[in-house]
């Protein structure tokens, strides 16, 4: 059995002076080489083959259709697009690898990748009857289909085979997954949106002259009873911000409220957090 030599490090005690801990010391070991995997080379081989098929397909057709639109349009807008009829199944084919295990995803996917190759296929055949060659037009033609045949023949082989049941089951978790991904954004903008609605209400109410909501009638029950009451005319929210700061508020939500009742506005969570941390760590002038 073929070995080689590898560099580890091994932890092991050292005590000094009655102190012990553990140490990193390197060593030299000998482990066993795997048996070469052949059938991984095979499909590595032919993964590398098809890619040069796809390649040489690109350019052939790209110069093909190229060629044609030039005669309508200028070269560089002709071979721009001329790329589009094979870039576009090639796309096709990427994504229906992605969804293998979708197959209602990938269905869609084959399909529109199928029609991509077919007017690919009919621009490249156009091309050679205009020039006077039609022999050179269907082979050309030809050497698109050849190219994706190849690569779906592969992709084909490396997609692992599903029951229905199996398929059914990934595609639930797939859709809980993407339902609990999604709920991030829509749950910020909730919670924005809650932030806001609560600093208007207290802007409302300070205005109006309404009660404080909370009855005790201690003035120490009143979070803001330590803020120092200021003319709102003129003042600017980091102003207020940076007085709420002063009175000791530390929490955002409060700090929005504060300045929520010291300006007469509702003011944006967003820049009352912005000019929260500024201050906290003491760079704000």
């Amino acid at each position: 059995m073929k070995t080689r030599r590898i560099e580890r490090n091994r932890l092991v005690s050292h005590t000094v002076d009655g102190t012990t801990r553990m140490v990193s010391v390197p060593e030299t070991i000998e482990v066993p080489v795997p048996p070469r995997d052949w059938d991984q080379i095979a499909l590595s081989t032919v993964t590398v083959i098809v890619t040069l098929l796809v390649a040489s397909c690109v350019v052939w057709s790209t110069v093909s259709v190229g060629d044609l639109l030039s005669r309508v349009v200028i070269a560089p807008a002709a071979y721009g697009a001329a790329t589009v009829f094979d870039l576009a199944w090639i796309a096709l084919m990427i994504i229906e690898w992605l969804a293998r295990y979708t197959p209602t995803r990938a269905t869609k996917a084959r399909w529109g990748g199928g029609i991509a190759l077919t007017v690919a296929m009919g621009a490249v055949g156009a091309h050679g009857w205009l020039a006077g060659d039609a022999a050179t037009g269907i082979i050309g033609a030809v050497v698109s289909g050849l190219a994706k045949g190849t690569w779906t023949i592969l992709l084909d082989y490396q997609a692992m085979p599903l029951d229905r049941r199996t398929a059914a089951f990934l595609e639930q978790e797939l859709a809980e997954a993407g339902a609990e991904l999604s709920r991030v954004p829509v749950q910020r903008r909730v919670n924005r949106s809650r932030a806001l609605v609560e600093a208007e209400r207290r802007a409302m109410a300070t205005g109006t002259g309404s009660a404080d909501p909370d009855q005790s009638g201690q003035p120490e029950d009143d979070p803001d009873s330590n803020i120092i009451p200021i003319n709102p005319s003129g003042l600017t929210m980091k102003d207020a911000v940076r007085t709420a700061w002063d009175s000791g508020v530390r929490d955002d939500n409060e700090a929005v409220r504060y300045v929520a009742r010291a300006t007469g506005k509702a003011p944006s969570p967003d820049t009352v957090a912005r000019y929260m941390r500024l201050f906290r760590r003491g760079l704000a002038g």
